[in-house]
């Protein structure tokens, strides 16, 4: 499944089963665990990551295209110690705990993982997904992890809409 909008039609044929996202969220010991049988089933597997501090359109559309890769889409969040050496002074703006439940919220989002890296490289390394996924703010070439990725035999992805936001910027009405 993915975040696609679904028609009134088929959410009223549809058993709505509340999950909760606190479930999604899991240490990397448990995601390796889980990796490792969702590959012997078959399933690609998608790693995408950022900070998320203000989730946008943009965010959305760029986990949207990573799910779309594959059968499965973990996530990893920069935690807020992260977030502060990459952004500077005064973020992150949301807490680690409220973006990785804002995020294991969305249903493109399978897992979520924190980590305070300031690259997933390490994280990469241990769990070899077939694709990692950057978003359109990236080219493949510039993604940081590139040369990590290949090395195992992954394959580097650009996700997202080209003209989505990448940073806050209100559109106003013209």
């Amino acid at each position: 499944m993915n975040c696609a909008p679904q028609s009134n039609e088929a959410l009223a044929n549809t058993e709505m089963k509340p999950i909760d996202p606190n479930l999604k969220i899991k240490k990397l010991g448990e995601i390796k665990t889980i990796a490792r049988g969702l590959r012997a089933k078959g399933r690609k597997i998608v790693f995408a990551n950022g900070c998320f501090d203000l989730l946008h359109v943009g965010h959305v559309r760029y986990l949207q295209a990573a799910r779309a890769l594959g059968d499965i889409l973990i996530l990893g969040i920069n935690g807020d110690a992260s977030v502060a050496a990459l952004k500077g002074k005064g973020r992150p703006l949301q807490l680690q705990a409220d973006r990785a439940e804002l995020l294991a919220s969305l249903e493109c989002v399978d897992y979520v993982l924190l980590f305070d890296d300031p690259t997933v490289n390490d994280i990469l390394k241990e769990l070899q997904p077939d694709i990692h996924a950057k978003g359109t703010d990236y080219t493949e070439e510039s993604v940081p992890e590139r040369d990590t990725v290949l090395a195992y035999g992954g394959r580097v992805a650009i996700a997202g809409v080209t003209e989505a936001l990448t940073v806050y910027e209100p559109r106003r009405e013209a």
